[in-house]
């Protein structure tokens, strides 16, 4: 170990003999991690940070229109009003389906190694 892992671990064990640790919150109870591990690597903080800030992506909030969609046509048992929804979902998968090429997303390694897990999910 290096100087500063030597003495960050005295300060905690330090914190620890002192009972400095014993009233925080949580104490006790497991974590609550969030399972992160089928993001790449490399994106695993920008996720953290547009996670944290509430932002979502463009392609992610049409994701999401697109199963509510399929399953508002599922359990739509007027045709005129199935028509419609039918109609709007394939606008948005143009839309969609747009967006990805503006992006290049197509053309990156980690989009062409998770876009079939992720068209997986979002069908179910």
């Amino acid at each position: 170990m290096d100087f500063i892992s030597n003495m960050a671990e005295e300060k905690i064990k330090q914190a620890i003999r002192d009972g400095e640790l014993d009233k925080l919150p949580g104490k006790g109870k497991p974590l609550n991690l969030e399972d992160i591990s089928k993001v790449p690597e490399d994106m695993r903080m920008s996720y953290h940070m547009m996670k944290n800030s509430g932002y979502l992506p463009e392609e992610v909030k049409l994701n999401k229109e697109l199963v509510s969609l399929r399953e508002l046509i599922a359990s739509c048992e007027d045709k005129d009003e199935k028509e419609k929804y039918e109609k709007k979902l394939t606008e948005k998968e143009i839309h969609y389906r747009m967006l990805i090429e503006k992006r290049n997303f197509s053309k990156t390694s980690v989009f062409k190694q998770y876009q079939g897990k992720i068209n997986n999910l979002f069908r179910k």
